[in-house]
């Protein structure tokens, strides 16, 4: 609990925050959990006492359960720094209360637990959407840690998952499959739904391409490919993956695939998963745009790279606030360099319009 309070009074300070923002992200500073450190946080009291204890029931784990969701629909439509200060002050406030209430039996406690733990990460992920990154590393270890009593194995899964993603987004790419190992590690993986399995999977199969690991990392990407096919509308999926569909699939997939040196492959999964994402996933939209017009510029298609750079600054345009998103459009600029002198008709006004783009949102 003080963790919790300390890192919300962190966040909530604009002086604090621009202090945690001037540190960096360290790889050394992060030592994974073993077993006995997850049975011991299990363990622990987690309730302080006071005079004046709520008492929490099943009604109130699903009032934090339907306000995450909600958020997390909103990161998926407009991005990590669209909204995240009221999560905050709601995880500050409203559900550091109820953990400290009394609870009417154990599996409340735990689901009270799995409901924080999940907006924590949550906010965790919204801060490394929006280049937030150490702030984001402290959400992800707190959601860790208000995990441990939660009992849940694959909520503690999804969470090294988001880790490893931060990594190998960094260039952290041993630490990343460290953490996304971790992440498929026993009943993290065997207790996961299908489509949280799949999540896990494919996260495992680009650590596993970013180290040089090609047949590992081909395998790991069936494996997930297999899990994804076997969701249904039968099986309950937590929530937490809502998002992760068959265009989520292809987009990690492509990553996978252009870490190992596949262009082509990327290429197709990079599309795939553009034509295939519904309008309520713009923000990861315009990064699948961005990064596929990465990969058409490798492969020497420039007017082609062109056009779909052109339809991701359109996604953005319509009020998506992520740093990811953003640096793809810096990205851009950069890759566009070498051909500004060759008169390519698209290119002189899409450098513009990126310029344009970068100028209004910093």
């Amino acid at each position: 609990m003080t963790a919790l309070t300390e890192l919300g009074r962190t966040d909530l300070d604009a002086n604090r925050r621009d202090l945690l923002a001037s540190t960096v992200y360290s790889a050394v500073s992060l030592t994974l959990p073993d077993a006995a450190w997850w049975q011991t946080k299990a363990e622990e009291p987690t309730t302080p006492r006071s005079r004046r204890q709520r008492c929490v029931g099943r009604e109130d784990v699903l009032a934090v359960r339907q306000l995450t969701t909600a958020f997390s629909k909103i990161d998926q439509l407009r991005g990590g720094g669209h909204g995240r200060k009221a999560l905050v002050q709601y995880l500050n406030s409203d559900v550091a209360a109820l953990l400290c209430g009394t609870f009417s039996n154990e599996q409340v406690k735990r689901d009270m637990f799995a409901a924080a733990s999940e907006l924590a990460y949550l906010s965790g992920w919204m801060a490394f959407d929006n280049n937030e990154q150490v702030l984001a590393q402290k959400y992800f270890h707190l959601a860790l840690r208000l995990a441990a009593p939660a009992s849940a194995p694959p909520l503690a899964g999804h969470i090294l998952r988001a880790m490893a993603h931060q990594a190998i987004d960094l260039g952290f790419y041993e630490l990343s499959l460290e953490l996304s190992t971790a992440s498929t590690d026993g009943q993290r993986y065997r207790s996961a739904t299908p489509r949280e399995r799949a999540l896990l999977g494919v996260v495992h199969a680009r650590g596993l391409a970013a180290t040089g690991q090609r047949h590992a990392a081909a395998k790991a990407l069936l494996r997930a490919e297999d899990d994804l096919a076997s969701a249904g509308d039968t099986i309950e999926e937590p929530s937490r993956v809502f998002f992760f569909t068959e265009a989520s699939l292809a987009h990690e997939t492509a990553c996978a695939l252009r870490d190992s040196g596949d262009r082509q492959g990327a290429i197709r999964q990079f599309r795939h998963s553009a034509r295939t994402r519904g309008s309520a996933f713009r923000r990861t939209h315009a990064v699948t745009l961005g990064y596929l017009g990465a990969a058409q510029i490798a492969a020497g298609h420039v007017e082609e790279a062109c056009s779909t750079w052109g339809k991701a600054l359109d996604a953005m345009e319509e009020g998506i606030y992520s740093s990811r998103a953003r640096q793809t459009i810096v990205d851009m600029r950069n890759l566009l360099s070498p051909f500004r002198r060759r008169r390519i008709p698209p290119l002189a006004e899409l450098d513009a319009r990126g310029a344009s783009y970068l100028a209004h949102v910093d």
